[in-house]
């Protein structure tokens, strides 16, 4: 393929534009009703294909953030078109979507140019957490910056002091900017509510806890960490930060 030789690459943290991802996956159902929708409530914007045949469409005027491919495309082998993409385009993340899980593939996905090596069926929020993972990679984050938990891309990513991420939804976002503008003080539920909703006399309070608590699940599943979001009785949340 012959793939525009100059676009102008934009680096993961140029402004506020959201990270763009380009995604080649065959499985319309799950490209179009799963992993798009899921991946845009993450705050990613995401331009979505079934195969190679509009890349060159796709790569212009700007190159997308990161590149998540499936390897088999109907009308591409995916570690070739790595190959080929990671040859043009050395400062783009690409993230290998793939149902071979053999580790024979992964090293290839790995060896020809693959930032990522992900198997389906994938965990969204994994698949999410890698994304940003990689963008953070890509602009370098100075080691100031790792230590404590703390939130990137304007609240839709969540770091733990590793380094590691945990890719929000919107409401999730909101709730911990609230929360980690005064750590290690309570939030009163009657706020972190009255963010949420425009209507709080008719909000179920049981939907903050659940939203907290599905939270929690989220973090520990997919950076193996506690998240140190405590509730204080008769008071409402508090994020501890030591």
């Amino acid at each position: 393929m012959n793939f525009p030789m100059n676009p102008t690459p934009v680096s993961p943290s140029a402004g506020k534009a959201p990270l763009r991802v380009l995604m080649l996956e065959d499985d319309e159902l799950l490209r179009d009703h799963v992993l798009v929708p899921q991946l845009q409530r993450f705050g990613f914007e995401v331009i979505a294909a079934g195969s190679a045949s509009v890349l060159e469409r796709y790569l212009q005027p700007r190159w997308p953030d990161i590149l998540i491919l499936d390897v088999g495309l109907p009308d591409a082998d995916g570690f070739d078109l790595t190959r080929e993409l990671r040859a043009k385009m050395g400062d783009v993340g690409i993230v290998m979507l793939t149902g071979r899980n053999g580790m024979a593939d992964r090293v290839r996905g790995l060896t020809e140019g693959a930032d990522a090596y992900l198997t389906k069926p994938v965990d969204v929020d994994l698949l999410g957490a890698t994304l940003y993972s990689l963008a953070r990679r890509l602009r370098a984050l100075p080691p100031a910056h790792v230590g404590r938990w703390r939130l990137d891309a304007d609240g839709w990513c969540l770091l733990e002091p590793g380094g590691n991420a945990v890719a929000l939804t919107k409401t999730e976002g909101k709730l911990l900017t609230r929360l980690l503008e005064t750590p290690n003080h309570p939030v009163s539920r009657a706020e972190l509510i009255e963010m949420l909703t425009d209507n709080v006399y008719d909000f179920d309070t049981h939907r903050l806890d659940s939203l907290i608590h599905r939270l929690r699940k989220k973090v520990q599943r997919v950076v193996g960490t506690p998240l140190p979001l405590n509730a204080v009785h008769g008071e409402g949340y508090v994020f501890v930060l030591l």
